[in-house]
């Protein structure tokens, strides 16, 4: 069942990407959208019965130039009109995207209003592009209310005719129109001849409460890729990393690592002097599984943390926001297997 629309107000929030740009058709150049003129530019806006107003970083950057500094300054933007708007669509570079959402819903504690991602795969102005759909449909999305409230109450990712939870996806294709995926939770809504919400899937908070705005993060964190021929130099290279304080391992298939006696011994040691390490696995889809098999038992024993269904993308951005929010290394662990955003099942 669609969920009826009201009149809403929504902020667009521009960071950079290819979404934003428009070719100059007589110097064939692109050059950066006007989104303050975005319902001229776009006439279709003008039938979502909903008032569109945009707010653009002072300079524009790509998606791979984005950092934790920048995540700041998107939840700050958030937090500075919430009050005035019903919902946010933030155009982001589609790179580093399942990055910034995830790292946003962490951020923004008791969000009660639709906080919407997108971006496109050509730019706004180009022929065949996909800027448009995405963009009209993410508005659509974070405009829906009924009895007036917000349908979607949580950070998204739409694209290519589907809203993701984002802290669960990961972009897998740089060429497509689909470009992204959520192997280990459905779709929160679709769009086709009519926009379809899955009620059942969306995020609720338990408790309502005022929105809170974290903007402590803690980037001392690694990621560290598991591969046949993995060294013993390789790995202290990086548990020594000055001042390190979180690593993501990516282990095969369900958590699974080398039994050589030199990796557990590094890794124990790691984790002794206070380092903490989260299990996740390599495949798109799935679950770390830790003691299924003996290759995963010897980590568990260590007690390495747990990630379970969660991606490589959500684990380093809750890393940071947990660290940056000083909780304590007797309940770390405990805090991170557990879903505060539903990152993880």
């Amino acid at each position: 069942m669609a969920a009826k629309r009201e009149h809403s107000k929504i902020l667009l929030i521009y960071t950079g990407g290819t979404i934003g740009m428009v070719k100059d058709y007589h110097t064939g150049a692109l050059k950066a959208f006007d989104f303050a003129k975005v319902v001229e530019g776009i006439p279709e806006l003008g039938q979502l019965d909903c008032a569109i107003d945009s707010v653009s970083f002072r300079s524009p950057i790509d998606s791979s130039n984005m950092n934790p500094r920048h995540w700041v300054t998107i939840a700050g933007l958030v937090e500075k009109h919430y009050s005035d708007y019903d919902g946010f669509v933030v155009l982001h570079g589609s790179d580093t995207m399942s990055y910034t959402s995830s790292a946003l819903s962490y951020m923004l504690e008791n969000l009660e209003k639709p906080v919407i991602f997108t971006g496109s795969q050509l730019p706004i102005g180009d022929l065949r592009t996909d800027a448009k759909e995405n963009l009209i449909t993410s508005i659509q999305i974070a405009a829906l209310k009924e009895e007036g409230l917000p349908v979607v109450r949580e950070v998204g990712l739409y694209f290519e005719n589907k809203l993701y939870r984002a802290n669960r996806t990961t972009k897998i294709n740089a060429e497509h129109f689909e470009a992204f995926a959520s192997l280990n939770y459905p779709i929160l809504a679709e769009s086709g001849v009519h926009l379809k919400v899955h009620r059942e899937n969306l995020w609720r908070n338990r408790i309502k409460k005022p929105l809170k705005v974290h903007k402590e993060l803690d980037d001392r964190v690694a990621i560290l890729k598991l591969f046949p021929g993995f060294n013993r130099d390789l790995l202290r290279g990086v548990l020594n990393i000055s001042h390190l304080r979180a690593l993501v391992l990516e282990t095969y298939g369900a958590g699974n690592a080398p039994t050589e006696d030199w990796l557990l011994d590094d890794l124990k040691k790691a984790i002794d002097r206070g380092l903490y390490i989260v299990n996740v696995t390599q495949c798109s889809g799935g679950s770390v599984i830790m003691g299924q098999y003996e290759t995963s038992r010897e980590l568990e024993r260590m007690s390495v943390i747990n990630g379970r269904d969660i991606t490589t993308e959500a684990a380093i951005t809750k890393l940071m926001y947990l660290l940056g929010s000083n909780v304590s290394g007797n309940s770390f662990g405990t805090i991170f297997e557990t879903s505060l955003r539903g990152e993880m099942t």
